[in-house]
This record gives C-alpha cells, sequence and structure tokens, in this order.
C-alpha cells in the first residue's frame, strides 16, 4: 500500500513537472528539448495542428491561383514543397533544383541564391488541372517549414527593408515613409544615402495598419505563414521547423529515400535571439505589439510557437 501511494506522488509530481513545463516555457520548447526525437516532434506538430483546425472547413476548390503561389512541385521524386520567404526557403529551392539533374547530384550550394528564385525555375501545383492537383496533393509527399513569426518579421525588416532594393522600395517603402515617418526614424542606407529608410516600428506601423490589408495581401515576405501554405486544408506529411532544421531536413530526406543521395546546406546560427527580439521591439509601443501578435495569432497557435508574453503584458 505505502509503495503504491509512493508511486502515485511521484506520477503527480512529473505531471505536475510537464505542465509546468508547457505552461511556462511553451509548446515549442518542449517539443524541441523534451520530445525524444525528431518522429515524436513530428507527432506532436501533426497533434497540435489537427487541433487548432478542427472546425475549419475550406475546400481546396475555394483556392484560387494566388492562393497556391508558394506551392513547388516535383513530379520525379513526388515532392510538394510549400515555401515560405524567410525560413530556408532559399536552401531548399537549391536543394530541389539540384534533384532535378542526373545523379550524382550536384551540390545544392553551386547554384546562387539570387538564380534560383526566377519564377520559371520551378512548376508549381497551380500550374496543373484541378483534379491533377488533388491526386498530387494525396499521394505526394508534402511539406513546409515555419519559424517564430516575430522573428520572421525581423529578418524580412533586415533584408528586404534595411537594405535597399527598387522593387521594395518602390511598391512599399515609400508608403512607410509617407504615412509613418518622422525625422528621428528614418534611416539611411549605408550605399544610398538619397533613399531614406523606415524604422522597425515604421514596418510594424505599417503591418497593423488596416489600409494595408484592405489594398492588398501582405507581400509573402511577411504574409502569415498560415495563409501561404494552408495548413487546416493540406495535410503535410512533414512540419519542419527553422529552429530544427537541420534534423528535420535529414527526416524528410530519409522520408523521400534520398538521404545517401543529396545533403541539405548547413544551417548558419539563428542571428536572431530571444534577448535581441525584445531588443528590436523596445521601439515599439505595447499597443502595436499587440495589435501585431493579433495579425500573426493563427501562426503562433497552428505552429506551437510561445506567445511572447515579454513583450505584451504590462
Amino acid at each position: 500500500m505505502g509503495l503504491n501511494k509512493e508511486f502515485m506522488i511521484v506520477f503527480l509530481l512529473l505531471g505536475s513537472t510537464i505542465f509546468v513545463t508547457l505552461t511556462l516555457h511553451g509548446w515549442d520548447f518542449y517539443q524541441r528539448n523534451i520530445a525524444p526525437n525528431t518522429t515524436e516532434r513530428q507527432r506532436l506538430r501533426k497533434d497540435l495542428m489537427r487541433k487548432q483546425c478542427a472546425g475549419e472547413n475550406q475546400r481546396l476548390v475555394n483556392l484560387n491561383n494566388i492562393d497556391l503561389n508558394n506551392f513547388i512541385v516535383d513530379d520525379k521524386h513526388g515532392i510538394i514543397y510549400c515555401y515560405i520567404p524567410k525560413v530556408a526557403c532559399t536552401n531548399w529551392k537549391r536543394t530541389l533544383i539540384a534533384l532535378k539533374h542526373d545523379e550524382p547530384y550536384p551540390d545544392p550550394m553551386s547554384f546562387k541564391g539570387d538564380w534560383v528564385h526566377k519564377f520559371d525555375r520551378f512548376r508549381l501545383l497551380k500550374h496543373f488541372p484541378i483534379q491533377e492537383r488533388k491526386a498530387k496533393l494525396k499521394h505526394y509527399t508534402k511539406f513546409l517549414f515555419v519559424r517564430d513569426p516575430f522573428v520572421r518579421l525581423i529578418s524580412a525588416y533586415r533584408d528586404k527593408i534595411q537594405h535597399y532594393d527598387k522593387y521594395f522600395y518602390d511598391g512599399y517603402i515609400q508608403v512607410m515613409l509617407q504615412r509613418y515617418s518622422s525625422q528621428k526614424d528614418v534611416k539611411n542606407n549605408e550605399t544610398k544615402n538619397e533613399n531614406p529608410l523606415p524604422s522597425f516600428h515604421n514596418f510594424i506601423q505599417y503591418i497593423v495598419d488596416p489600409r494595408t490589408e484592405r489594398s492588398a495581401p501582405f507581400e509573402p515576405h511577411w504574409r502569415q505563414m498560415n495563409r501561404l501554405c494552408h495548413p487546416c486544408l493540406i495535410e503535410y506529411d512533414l512540419i519542419g521547423h527553422q529552429e530544427t532544421l537541420q534534423e528535420d531536413a535529414q527526416q524528410l530526406l530519409k522520408i523521400l529515400k534520398l538521404e545517401v543521395d543529396i545533403k541539405f546546406p548547413p544551417s548558419y546560427e539563428n542571428m536572431t535571439s530571444r534577448n535581441s527580439v525584445e531588443d528590436w521591439f523596445q521601439s515599439v509601443p505595447l499597443e502595436d505589439r499587440r495589435k501585431l501578435y493579433k495579425v500573426y495569432e493563427k501562426d503562433f497557435q497552428l505552429f506551437g510557437y510561445r506567445r511572447p508574453s515579454e513583450l505584451l503584458d504590462d
């Protein structure tokens, strides 16, 4: 009797520990650090997504071509990859281009980053008739890679707003400057001094401004991940995270039986740590942070990222 009582106490303490861990540190912490292996991580991610998507009644026929812009099809290997800008998509595109070649496959890093983003490099799901789309979605291996939504935004700002690019300057930056910037907010580009650039706060103001969404869909580099890849409609075989990129990439190659034939390019250490996220958001008022979270709340919930309470609570 005493032994059973001791067992129950240990069991309850263990259960409390797991509950506290999930509550304090978030589901993403659990799946990255406590889940025993990549297979278990995938199970957790898929289970979470199924729960979050319960009640959704969207259908494939309701998606137009714009909704399917990011679905790359590889008929040779039976792959569908939904790419999300600022989530290792350059290296995945390099890998898929390498797989188009005959064996032995070339090193994915032999393809230049700018070159792989050209529109004619891939066949997209939208290029196929609806019945073919359905068949491929049923039988092909489908995957995507996601990232902490706020970290992804910081990466988009650093890459597309801080560095001069004519497409982004003409289409987006000028609007941000006209609407929100003041002299103290404006930053000059190192090589294009005649072109002032918005502050990070200006960028956030643009995203949370209702006029932005009314005028056109978000630019893909900051469009919500669920709106790019429709995870409540499409049942993915692998849900990769930037935070566990190498392990997830290796698992996908094993699923495809390609792990011996090709190597996914090595990743660099994430430049945006938890502390630096707080630093980036210091210039953003609490009200705008909360509005921003609402814009990306579904991404946080679907993909298991913790709510950044340190940025949102008083």
